[in-house]
């Protein structure tokens, strides 16, 4: 029984050595932890030390038994008695120690997985952090393309502003001299036409010239 509690114990302080340096091992063990905490290993695991610790108890009550023993019996006390308490009081430290240490594996275990866990979710966090500025970076130089254009664009609209305000000038010269030639024509028009009376009325006057004329020459000729 002794000994294998000090192979128990041993073990026990090589596992938490092997936590406390940082090795591939650790990692062996640590998964190996884990497939004992799935499924039914937490119950074997909650039995044998609920079993240890019955034990436990049984023992110092054996070596409460032989104390009373002693003290009724006036100090004295056999060299039976004697191995037996110190076998006893052996037994019992070694397996409340042995239980101290599982307990110790235990919260070591999951504080290494919850660092690690910690250590995941932390760099993922950094990765997401990192995506955002190199996200944000090339945002802003879409942003300042953006802006170019929009200042290359303002520039070509004022250029078209202009010159439609010139096209507007030069349609309203247009139209102002397409109004005067209208007038100009409308004047030459009016023009014609009057040279055009003054046509017929100076050929209906050379027509009653040439009719008096005739006469004139055929009262002559009689």
């Amino acid at each position: 029984m002794i000994q294998l509690l000090f192979t128990l114990i041993f073990a026990e302080m090589a596992l938490i050595v092997i936590f406390v340096f940082k090795t591939p091992l650790r990692k062996l063990v640590i998964m190996g932890l884990d497939r004992i905490k799935r499924g039914r290993g937490p119950i074997i695991v909650k039995t044998v030390a609920g079993t240890v610790f019955v034990v436990m108890l049984s023992t110092i009550y054996s070596i409460a038994s032989i104390r009373s023993r002693w003290m009724d019996e006036g100090g004295d006390i056999t060299p039976t008695d004697q191995i037996l308490l110190a076998q006893h009081l052996l037994e019992a430290s070694l397996m409340g120690f042995s239980l101290f240490l599982a307990f110790m594996i235990d919260r070591l275990h999951h504080y290494i997985r919850e660092l690690s866990m910690r250590r995941k979710t932390m760099e993922a966090v950094k990765k997401q952090n990192r995506a955002f500025e190199d996200g944000k970076s090339g945002a802003s130089e879409e942003i300042k393309t953006l802006e170019e254009e929009a200042s290359a664009l303002r520039g070509k609209i004022k250029k078209l502003e202009s010159q439609l305000q010139e096209k507007a000038k030069e349609a309203s010269g247009a139209e102002a001299n397409a109004v005067a030639l209208k007038k100009q024509s409308e004047g030459f028009l009016l023009e014609y036409d009057r040279l055009l009376e003054e046509n017929q009325n100076l050929r209906s006057q050379l027509q009653s010239l040439d009719r008096t004329l005739s006469r004139s020459d055929s009262k002559k000729v009689s």
